[in-house]
């Protein structure tokens, strides 16, 4: 029989270094409630302090550089942490390490990165003011992906994929594991020539482009962002499939006709949770008699749903305005509900979590030639934040990726 101690019967963290003041009393509270892993703290005048928790996890280091920081975290939560960092009151040599030992903390920190008050409730208000109306859709969207082409350009590979590859091999590089995406996802779709495919959400239209060129279909892509429009038509003349690949600045609650195939890559955590309804029974209706639609998805575990609801986090305010995750079993439900069959084909969360390794690399490599667009050093810290912060929440397993198939 093996036992389970909870978070609090734990012995508590051990305190290494400077002695901290009584002034510092709350953040040496904090820093005793580690459980798991290991913290060095560098203060804001260099005195360290490392807490060191009874449980193995992740090894990080954390800089504060002024005390304002903390005070954010306390009132702001995760949106100050991430605030603060933006702003260069903290840093970290490995910021994917010290997201994870927060995650791996979560419980025997008591919220402390949820926000309180008012500043709970703006965060509320901030997420339900950015919904998913036609209007809304287009300025979130363009708020995230009309940054530029150039900018996505000089950090994703060429494909311009700007969602999971799916890593099958020990050392296969992104271009690989995006090639092996793209594979399995025509592997799905069971296409033959001369049907029609939707793509809904077709970013900057290699799907589009490599099912019309491979597979001999055609293509009907939507998108609301008229800088990835412009970039795919292009991607279509350049492959030689402009006359198969239909692109438009369109939304998919507007598209007309019946459908062989659906495919939408990553697009349903741009919905909105009062919309999944309305995407799922557009997938039925655009669907022609005895055809398949494949969807990738992140998606969030079931345990954490209710939380991550409550409490908009830094990517919905900062990233991916209006953005909301769904579970698996909340998109079966919805997909049941209109009438279709849902099965899951494959997860690879952890390939997730190895792609954005690899974006945020190429982005940091690639920071002099981005600057010079325009792009100043607390955008820098912003996207470092939240490649970071993405990869963290998957190698922890609360957020996973998925192909999905329905029918």
């Amino acid at each position: 029989m093996t036992t389970t101690l909870a978070p609090d019967l734990l012995p508590a963290a051990t305190l290494t270094g400077d002695r901290l003041a009584a002034r510092h009393a709350p953040l040496r509270t904090l820093l005793s409630r580690i459980r798991a892993g290991e913290l060095l703290l560098t203060l804001p005048d260099g005195r360290q302090v490392r807490a060191t928790g009874a449980l193995p996890g992740p090894q990080a280091q954390l800089q504060l550089h002024r005390w304002r920081a903390l005070l954010r975290l306390l009132l702001e939560g995760d949106l100050g942490l991430a605030f603060s960092h933006r702003d260069g009151n903290w840093s970290s040599p490995d910021l994917t390490a010290l997201l994870s030992l927060g995650l791996a903390n979560e419980a025997a920190l008591g919220g402390v990165t949820d926000a309180r008050g008012p500043a709970r409730w703006l965060a509320q208000l901030f997420h339900r003011a950015r919904a998913n109306t036609r209007r809304g859709s287009r300025h979130n969207i363009a708020f995230h992906y009309d940054l530029g082409n150039a900018f996505y350009a000089r950090w994703l590979d060429h494909t311009m994929l700007y969602s999971s590859a799916l890593f099958e091999n020990e050392g296969d590089t992104l271009e690989a594991a995006q090639a092996q995406r793209l594979d399995r996802i025509a592997q799905l779709l069971d296409l033959r020539p001369g049907m029609r495919v939707l793509e809904i959400g077709c970013g900057w239209g290699t799907l589009a482009a490599t099912l019309a060129q491979r597979c001999g279909v055609e293509v009907v892509g939507v998108t609301l962002s008229t800088e990835q429009l412009a970039f795919a038509r292009e991607r279509a003349a350049q492959w030689g499939v402009a006359d198969r690949v239909d692109l438009r600045l369109q939304d998919y609650r507007d598209v007309e006709g019946r459908f062989d195939r659906i495919v939408s890559i990553e697009m349903i955590e741009a919905v909105g949770e009062a919309y999944w309804p309305t995407y799922f029974a557009a997938l039925r209706e655009r669907l022609a008699p005895g055809g398949v639609a494949v969807l990738q998805a992140i998606t969030i575990d079931e345990a954490h749903f209710q939380h991550y609801r409550d409490n908009p986090d830094f990517i919905q305010r900062c990233i991916f305005p209006g953005g909301m995750l769904p579970t698996p079993e909340r998109m079966a439900r919805e997909a049941q509900r209109a009438g279709l069959s849902f099965s899951t084909e494959a997860r690879f969360g952890r390939g997730y979590a190895l792609t954005l390794a690899e974006w945020r690399r190429r982005f940091l490599a690639e920071w002099p030639a981005i600057e010079a667009q325009g792009f100043d050093e607390a955008f820098k810290r912003l996207w470092t934040y939240y490649l970071s912060y993405c990869e963290a929440g998957f190698l922890d397993g609360r957020i996973d990726v998925g192909l999905y198939r329905l029918g």
